[in-house]
């Protein structure tokens, strides 16, 4: 079966799955969803054998029917290597009650590795099997992982190129130190003086703009995304909530079809939009719990049925959620009001000429098997502790917003079903927060020093994306306006 794709802002256009991922974002602003979800064609049980790989195979077969058997293989298999530090990819760790779902084992260890290591091969194979002639411009906007995850997927891929925006001071010192030493003559990193929102509006705007599309044409180059917004980041996200369930059956911590609850750190809904699209397409989950820091913009909404960005800006401890234009909700919004591209695009309208939008009680009855919770600093502190002096297991920041509105979810709501949690990020990316939730002295140690103390405390080597940037030197020092951002994408292509 042939699944489509169209725009959630007009469902008339319909494309394959290759040209969705090469486009990235629709022509008309809107993003790229499946003319249907598909159904899982392989038992629960037969999953539970499988390696990450296969598992991956299984998924996105599905989903990406344009792609012959042989290019998909190879798509996983170039992907999911020897980058990961682990064979298991996505190891399932039990503390405390709970399953941490460890998606941090890549070469830059956050959960976006899971994806953009598929997606520059994706993004290849989809260019070739379109006779595309271009260069693909990969142009991302990140709140700390995705751009460090994308560059280190897309440097010195031959026919591309890469330049990621990044709020100069809305990261934290290791995700910047990440991005700024990054190798490859093809890639470019640019701090705004803005934070995310700014930051992402400034890429979709370049994105739409008709003229600059004809310009970067006639110098031989092409716009796509890594962002979550492009398909080929959200269907490899589906994998690894698969993967988990299918290894709680084999552990035998679950039955055959008992459900579980999965609960996600949340900022631009990607993450937790791709375990609903595995609960469509038959994984047994019960409760989708949205776990928010204090930018509570997404708990808000599934508490009132209204979408409100005017508010202020926090920057917290756990910046990859710093957000408040939960990009990736459209897909849900789209779908919740029966597909109707109309009235999205009607509400997405509204959402960026007055900042709110607000859903009809029929759209927000649908939303019943998700569940919006939110912790604050202190909360998000305080369960780091808890968890490292009760267990001696460390997680970050992202991690720790989960955890925390989940204990609060189960002591509210009595709910004992087994419960995986999306772990988004090595601690070591958020060593002074976490360190500093542990024993307030670590906070006098230099960020290096505290990187030994927490693998001494936690017992847990040194991530090899951590030691490759201990002395590594800036290449990438360029800060700029928000307004400048087309500028200095012309400046980077050699484009006059």
């Amino acid at each position: 079966m042939s699944i489509y794709y169209s725009s959630t802002r007009n469902a008339n256009d319909k494309v394959t799955a290759s040209q969705a991922i090469l486009k990235g974002l629709a022509d008309d602003g809107g993003l790229f969803v499946p003319s249907e979800i598909p159904t899982l064609d392989v038992s629960l049980k037969d999953l539970a054998d499988m390696t990450y790989q296969q598992t991956a195979y299984e998924v996105m077969k599905l989903f990406l029917t344009d792609f012959t058997e042989e290019e998909l293989k190879n798509c996983i298999d170039s992907a999911y290597d020897s980058k990961f530090d682990t064979e298991e990819i996505a190891p399932l760790v039990e503390a405390e009650g709970a399953y941490y779902l460890e998606l941090f084992h890549g070469a830059t260890i956050a959960f976006k590795d899971m994806a953009l290591s598929i997606l520059p091969h994706l993004l290849i194979t989809a260019a070739r099997k379109n006779h595309v002639k271009n260069d693909i411009v990969i142009l991302t906007a990140t709140s700390g992982d995705t751009g460090k995850a994308a560059l280190a997927g897309f440097a010195d891929v031959e026919g591309t190129k890469i330049v990621v925006f990044y709020p100069k001071n809305g990261v934290s010192p290791i995700q910047e130190k990440q991005m700024v030493t990054q190798k490859g003559d093809n890639t470019y990193v640019v701090g705004i003086k803005g934070n995310f929102d700014q930051a992402q509006t400034g890429v979709k705007q370049m994105f739409n703009d008709a003229e600059f599309a004809k310009l970067m044409d006639a110098n031989g180059y092409q716009f796509s995304s890594a962002n979550s917004i492009n398909i080929g980041r959200l269907v490899p996200q589906i994998v690894y909530y698969v993967y988990a369930y299918a290894k709680l059956l084999k552990e035998g911590v679950i039955a055959d079809g008992e459900k579980i609850n999965v609960v996600v750190p949340t900022g631009n809904f990607g993450n937790i939009l791709a375990a609903f699209y595995a609960k469509n397409m038959g994984l047994p989950i019960a409760k989708l719990i949205c776990a928010s820091n204090e930018n509570k913009v997404l708990f808000d909404f599934f508490t009132t049925g209204t979408y409100d960005k005017n508010r202020e800006f926090m920057l917290t401890s756990s910046p990859s959620m710093d957000i408040l234009i939960s990009s990736n909700l459209e897909r849900l919004i789209y779908r919740i009001a029966g597909n109707d591209a109309e009235k999205n695009a009607e509400l997405m309208k509204a959402l960026s000429t007055t900042g709110v939008y607000e859903i009809t009680p029929e759209m927000k009855a649908q939303l019943s098997d998700f569940e919006g919770g939110y912790a604050t600093e202190k909360d998000t502190a305080d369960m780091i502790k808890k968890l490292y002096d009760q267990t001696g297991y460390i997680i970050d920041t992202h991690t720790a917003v989960a955890a925390s509105v989940y204990n609060a979810y189960r002591e509210k709501s009595g709910d004992e079903t087994k419960t995986v949690i999306a772990s988004t990020a090595s601690p070591f990316k958020f060593t002074r927060s976490v360190m500093k939730a542990i024993d307030e002295r670590y906070d006098e140690m230099g960020d290096f020093e505290l990187v030994d103390e927490l693998s001494k405390i936690g017992n847990v080597a040194v991530p090899q994306a951590i030691e490759d940037i201990r002395s590594a030197a800036v290449l990438h020092d360029h800060i700029c306006e928000v307004e400048e951002m087309p500028n200095v994408v012309k400046e980077f292509l050699g484009i006059k």
